[in-house]
């Protein structure tokens, strides 16, 4: 069992297991699923505002999600600490050569050394990189009503059309992010 737990789960295991949720949810009366909604949760449960948006019963409202974020960081660090996978990541031989070609050779660990390092996160790039990304990727979460598991996962589901168009977005955005803002920043 410690062996299967040391590799990748194949995506006919895995696929299926996350597609489990939506019916689940829907079982539970719960239509709510993602992450970014904790941030929320937690500022509401934390700092009571007098604002509608913050006031609610975060509780019954966000308490599972809560702690299916807890559980996404407790997994992640199971995998990446106690059943660590000993072989190198699997990336593409294109997508190697197309990040070499952007100053990105160090392949050897989980992240790209080259990128997550101390000396890169504290440069210039990086700060771009984190701070500038961090903010859109929350920014368009927040315009979106939610981030690509909540609307992949649960809204396509649900089969909510602003769900399908915050999925074609956020592809858009992703596709000119590689293709247009990489190039400029490395």
């Amino acid at each position: 069992m410690i062996e299967f737990l040391h590799r990748p789960w194949p995506w006919w295991v895995a696929g299926p297991l996350i597609g489990l949720f939506v019916p689940l949810l829907l079982i539970i009366g719960n239509r709510l699923f993602g992450v970014s909604a904790n941030l929320r949760h937690l500022c509401a449960a934390t700092l009571p505002s007098p604002t509608e948006y913050l006031r609610y019963d975060w509780k019954a409202r966000g308490g599972w999600n809560l702690a299916f974020a807890a559980g996404i960081v407790l997994g992640g660090f199971l995998a990446g600490f106690v059943f660590a996978n000993p072989d190198p990541i699997a990336i593409a031989t294109s997508t190697q050569a197309d990040l070499s070609a952007l100053g990105i050779v160090d392949f050897e660990g989980l992240v790209p050394a080259d990128l997550f390092a101390a000396d890169a996160l504290f440069s210039l790039r990086g700060w771009i990189v984190l701070g500038l990304g961090g903010f859109l990727v929350g920014f368009g979460a927040a315009w979106a009503g939610g981030c690509t598991s909540g609307h992949g996962i649960a809204g396509l589901g649900d089969l909510q059309l602003p769900s399908l168009l915050a999925i074609g977005s956020f592809f858009v955005g992703g596709i000119a992010a590689t293709h247009l803002l990489l190039p400029l920043l490395f």
